[in-house]
């Protein structure tokens, strides 16, 4: 025997070789027994055990026995002291369900409760005596009645998620009964931890002596399953010396509709979160897709009709309701109803009043059935955690786009966010905003900002970064102005709060509010065409809509990740960046002064300088953000999408005069040493080494972000398009180092900011000369778009070009410095210049 194996496995194999010394001593007697005995008897065939293999179904009453706890619903449920059945009705096999699994509660570090992890669309199916509960996807389709749909069904075998024996028919023969219990304490990692997180704390099984079923309640419209899962993982992220993971889950189980609510199709022009499937039936001869909208399901009650004809406002034969978690706050509960029920303006827009409406959670007294984890109710969760978010998902059908639920999470931390950007963006001309501890009327009121943008996420909007653009600067300091109009047509945007406000502009409007591109999308998505009968006859009258705000920039849209263009940015205000920028660092130089008034707290015995620490890293992250929003505009493209029927250009370039004021900006607030973020006062009494840190980082990165690879790209193209017209690389390379080396003409002193800047200048024009844009594997391309070709741009000779001029005027630089330190500066850069140049000349 193996002295290296196992001691278990050693004893059975051991055991096997007792029994197979057995079994060779008792054939050697049945052969000497069967000369002696040729008339013997054949034994007879062993009786089976009672908890072998199941020969079929058994009579109802043997399996759901007089034990069994049964609850009513969807389906039955009936428990039988740690098992549980489900009694499937026949006419229930066939019908589409989602699946929606959400963490209830979990281990630290782990998700938080009420987040979702999965969602699936599935099947109960019949196999003979086998139950099979399939995943059904809609990623490809074409309409039964077509050829076609054959051969689009035999290129989507639906998975089997689990098999079940049938262990009885219902006492009225019209449905069947099997066992779930291992649906949900066993290893099913679609109802469990899910791939990513398994892989990362290094998950080995489930432990089933410590997984259960907590309970399994039904309901008219769906099951609601409760388990607990451990996991044996070698790295858990919390109480490591366990060696386990341990989550209780939910898994809603969601009747769909049998008729599916009718699609709207989606247009790129106005902002939705949409799905979409490949229509093989489509009358397009190739293999297209058809995006729809997630929407509610808002429907006209025939009885009112015709005032809805007429254009009166009426009730949707079913609302949208938010229930606010009892875990809330109470303080905040009325804020964020105020937030659910500010789009109630939208969708009257649509026609609807009355559409959307919040309110409290009910009591265990009052309705001891209500569950937070349960599908059937949209809920803003309250999650007691120090991550600074909130976030608005959706469940939808995945056939037609209906959002059937939603689960707002609402991170407890949150409020620290809203406490930094309205203190840094507000507080130089609002004292509401001039502390560290807000009153609640103040932070409230940030709540249900916050609150507004998250549900219209529910809705179904995502941001729309081109809003904020719309309004010119100036008006942003008129209090008339932003009191009718919020300062973005959208809350969707990230326009936090108003920066550009200057003192003395009393009155005026520090954020924006549910506003005109919100109402007129919601109105788009949701109001009824009652006498259209399909998607697509909807489709003339969605079009008009759209065109009837052509050209308005309130009513644009303008997609989130789109990095290159300057009029759809995240956390901008206004129409020119240059003047709002300036507009904001003025404020900021107004606030730093007094920030070690405004974040003391004169109530505690003691107090350290966390507050003024965290509020001067909120000045030095607010300035980096104005930087990022001028800098977008060189080599910047603009996308407004169009229709091909409206003859118009989607993409324009920035203009010269546009790009080269924001190069200029950045020399004169940026490149030139902003000295004024150097606040020895503050920096004292927060650290004892990062100041000058803090602000190299901030000029390399926009630096390096100019001397972007793609951003260069763009201007080259640009002046390929257009010429003379273009701002030209050769101009801005020449712009961006008189702006970096201004010294060098003057033989003035050098200060350490400038060194350490103008040495990443040489390192930034080292890499353009040497090496490649790292390659983006091909299956992301579509998400990054084309990727330029360096060796074989004009990059390398203009980065070439710029090192020997560099050298030249480094050179005759030296000799005018009388400051040591900037003298070895100078020497140093040559030196590194040169080699450069040398190496790369003699590959």
């Amino acid at each position: 025997m193996n002295k290296t194996l196992p001691k278990f496995l050693k004893r059975s194999l051991f055991a096997l070789g007792v029994m197979g010394s057995l079994l060779s001593a008792e054939n050697s007697f049945a052969q000497k027994k069967k000369k002696k005995d040729k008339d013997a008897p054949a034994p007879t065939a062993p009786a089976k055990a009672s908890n072998g293999p199941s020969t079929g179904p058994k009579p109802y009453n043997e399996v759901i026995t007089a034990k069994a706890k049964t609850k009513d619903g969807l389906f039955k449920v009936h428990q039988i002291d740690e098992k549980y059945f489900y009694e499937i009705p026949d006419s229930l096999f066939g019908r589409d369900m989602l699946m929606v699994v959400r963490i209830a509660k979990t281990a630290d570090g782990i998700g938080y409760g009420g987040e979702n992890t999965n969602n699936l669309m599935v099947r109960w199916d019949k196999n003979g005596d086998d139950i099979l509960l399939k995943v059904v996807s809609v990623n490809n389709y074409a309409a039964d009645s077509l050829p076609i749909s054959l051969a689009v069904k035999a290129s989507n075998l639906e998975p089997i998620l689990q098999k079940f024996s049938m262990k009885s028919r219902a006492t009225d023969s019209t449905g069947v009964v099997i066992e779930a219990t291992d649906l949900f304490n066993k290893d099913n990692q679609a109802l469990g931890l899910q791939r990513n997180r398994r892989t990362q704390y290094k998950v080995s099984r489930l432990d089933t002596d410590r997984s259960y079923i907590e309970h399994i309640n039904s309901y008219p419209i769906n099951i609601e399953a409760r388990y607990v899962l451990t996991y044996a993982a070698s790295e858990p992220p919390s109480n490591s010396a366990t060696g386990l993971i341990t989550l209780e889950l939910n898994a809603s189980m969601i009747l769909l509709p049998k008729v599916p609510m009718q699609q709207r199709l989606a247009d790129r022009r106005v902002g939705w979160f949409a799905r979409s499937y490949v229509d093989y039936g489509s009358d397009a001869q190739k293999a297209s897709s058809r995006r729809y909208l997630d929407r509610w399901r808002l429907e006209v009650k025939p009885e009112d009709m015709e005032k809805f004809k007429r254009g009166e406002l009426v009730e949707p034969v079913k609302p949208i309701l938010f229930y606010i978690d009892p875990a809330t706050p109470k303080q905040w509960i009325p804020y964020l109803i105020a937030g659910v029920e500010d789009w109630q303006a939208a969708f009257e827009e649509a026609g609807f009043k009355n559409a959307i409406l919040a309110k409290e959670a009910p009591t265990a007294e009052e309705d001891p059935t209500w569950s937070a984890e349960d599908a059937r109710f949209s809920v803003i969760r309250y999650f007691a955690s120090d991550i600074q978010n909130a976030y608005g998902p959706h469940v939808s059908d995945p056939r037609s786009g209906e959002i059937l639920e939603s689960h707002i999470g609402w991170y407890h931390n949150v409020m620290n966010l809203l406490r930094n950007w309205f203190f840094i963006q507000t507080a130089a001309i609002n004292p509401d905003a001039r502390g560290v501890n807000f009153t609640d009327e103040t932070m409230g009121r940030l709540i249900r900002f916050v609150s507004s943008h998250e549900v219209g996420h529910t809705l179904g909007l995502p941001h729309n970064f081109a809003s904020s653009v719309a309004y010119p600067v100036e008006k942003l300091r008129d209090a008339a102005f932003t009191q009718e109009f919020g300062t973005a047509p959208s809350i969707m945007d990230y326009a936090r709060f108003n920066y550009i406000a200057q003192p003395g502009d009393e009155g005026v409007s520090l954020m924006p509010n549910v506003g005109p591109y919100d109402k007129y999308a919601v109105a788009w998505g949701y109001r009824p065409i009652p006498e259209a009968k399909t998607p697509e006859a909807e489709q003339a009258t969605l079009n008009q809509w759209i065109l009837d705000k052509k050209g308005d920039p309130v009513y644009r849209y303008g997609r989130q990740g789109n990095s290159y263009d300057p009029t759809a940015q995240s956390e901008d205000l206004g129409d020119n960046a240059v003047k709002a920028s300036e507009y904001g660092i003025a404020n900021l130089k107004r606030i730093l002064p007094n920030l070690k008034e405004w974040t003391a707290e004169d109530t505690k015995p003691f107090k350290d300088y966390a507050d003024l620490e965290e509020m001067y890293g909120q000045v030095i992250t607010q300035f980096n953000r104005y930087m990022g929003h001028v800098r977008t505009n060189v080599g910047g493209v603009e996308e407004v999408y169009k229709s091909s029927g409206e003859d118009a250009v989607v993409y324009t370039h920035t203009s010269k005069e546009v790009q080269k004021t924001a190069v200029d900006f950045l020399n004169k607030q940026l490149f030139a040493t902003p000295t004024w973020m150097m606040d020895e006062d503050i920096i004292a009494r927060i650290g004892d080494f990062g100041a000058l840190e803090r602000i190299r980082a901030i000029q390399v990165t926009s630096l390096n972000g100019v001397l972007d690879w793609g951003r260069l790209g763009r201007v080259i193209e640009n002046e390929a398009l257009n010429g003379n017209e273009a701002y030209k690389m050769t101009e801005l390379f020449d712009d961006l180092r008189k702006g970096i080396w201004t010294e060098l003409a003057s033989g003035k002193t050098i200060d350490v900011h400038r060194r350490a800047l103008q040495r990443a200048h040489i390192e930034r024009l080292e890499t353009l000369l040497t090496e490649s844009p790292a390659q983006v594997p091909s299956q992301f391309r579509q998400f990054v778009g084309p990727q330029i070709n360096a060796s074989q741009s004009d990059i390398r000779p203009m980065a070439r070009g710029e090192l020997k001029t560099l050298q030249t005027q480094i050179k005759a630089a030296i000799g005018r410095s009388s400051d040591r330190m900037t003298k070895l500066h100078l020497e140093d850069a040559l030196a590194r210049v040169d080699k450069i140049l040398s190496e790369e000349s003699g590959k």
